[in-house]
């Protein structure tokens, strides 16, 4: 059996969704809530669904049928700002599984994300010693909270700490794709302009407070959901990998590039104009990521990456278009 924690979440549910395909077994932890996330599982056969506070006692009367732990749950805003509900969700629940699946042989690949990197001016090079660790600086407590738990696991290896049977965190770029609706504000920035495209309305980006980057021409590492899910499952099939990846495509696009590709597929000519980023994110924007891609391809992993043209195709005509999105 395979448990994901933030299971009815955006990765963790396509996950789910990939793993029911191949006939595994799926438990699932997290909160429904009262709004509509639980459709987000609605065509899932699961083994379990187990609210958070009642995951130690599940661990425990299930050890024998658990195989392994993806543990994607988390408060992801990067504008939450109750640090210790951060903390403890993101870094003491991280570590808690950690030790959970040393002491009990298991296996464990978790969610880190880019926003360890901060600002970039140190790279996107998912290094794992503490040395090389140490020079990056989130820049939100979201950030710092998943760069503190990848800190942590590099101490375990540097002082011979006995490990889980298998050790894997995947740092996420900017993933999009189906069953991310939940977000609200945190939304990709492609499913906040599919509607706007579909009025045939112009869609308002921020301006650049960057000398080098013009309004629309910030970069990201846009990431299809798909790809992070055959990255997890892959990962799954190769027990012997260990290790801090990067999970993105090694291409960054400009928000500019997104927009069009959001329009086009929508059958429509992309209309832009742009407003004042907020003071408040300023001083912790990124202008630039890019994953650097090369430790995954070593480690093995050959199957494409997904192209913003190409995902925007397959979200907006096989998901957002029709009268179920959900996968």
């Amino acid at each position: 059996m395979i448990l994901i924690t933030g299971g009815t979440g955006f990765i963790g549910s396509y996950l789910a969704a990939l793993l029911e395909a191949r006939g595994q077994r799926v438990a699932i932890c997290d909160w429904l809530g009262t709004q509509d996330k639980w459709r987000n599982i609605a065509k899932r056969d699961l083994e379990h669904i187990i609210a958070p506070e009642k995951m130690v006692d599940f661990l425990d009367e299930n050890d024998d049928e658990i195989e392994i732990i993806f543990h994607m749950g988390a408060i992801s805003a990067t504008t939450e700002t109750d640090v210790d509900a951060i903390a403890e969700n993101n870094f003491r629940l991280s570590r808690f599984l950690w030790l959970w699946c040393k002491d009990h042989k298991k296996r464990l690949i978790y969610a880190s994300s880019a926003a360890t990197y901060g600002d970039g001016s140190a790279g996107f090079k998912d290094h794992e010693s503490i040395e090389d660790l140490a020079q990056y600086r989130p820049l939100n407590a979201y950030g710092w909270s998943k760069h503190l738990f990848d800190r942590w696991v590099a101490q375990q290896e540097k002082r011979g700490n006995e490990k889980p049977a298998q050790c894997v965190g995947l740092k996420f770029f900017n993933v999009y794709g189906p069953n991310e609706y939940h977000k609200e504000g945190m939304r990709s920035v492609a499913h906040q302009i599919f509607p706007v495209a579909q009025r045939n309305e112009a869609f308002s980006l921020f301006k650049s407070h960057h000398p080098d980057y013009e309004d629309g021409g910030q970069l990201r590492d846009f990431v299809w959901v798909g790809d992070c899910a055959d990255v997890m499952v892959w990962m799954l099939d190769h027990p012997d990998i260990n290790g801090l990846f990067n999970m993105g495509t090694g291409q960054a696009r400009s928000f500019a590039d997104m927009t069009k590709a959001v329009y086009a597929a929508c059958g429509k000519e992309s209309q832009i104009t742009y407003r004042d980023m907020p003071k408040e994110l300023r001083g912790k924007y990124q202008y630039f990521t890019q994953a650097d891609m090369s430790k995954l391809r070593e480690a093995g992993y050959d199957k494409p990456f997904t192209s913003i043209e190409k995902g925007m195709s397959l979200y907006i005509q096989e998901h957002l278009l029709k009268e179920d999105p959900y996968i």
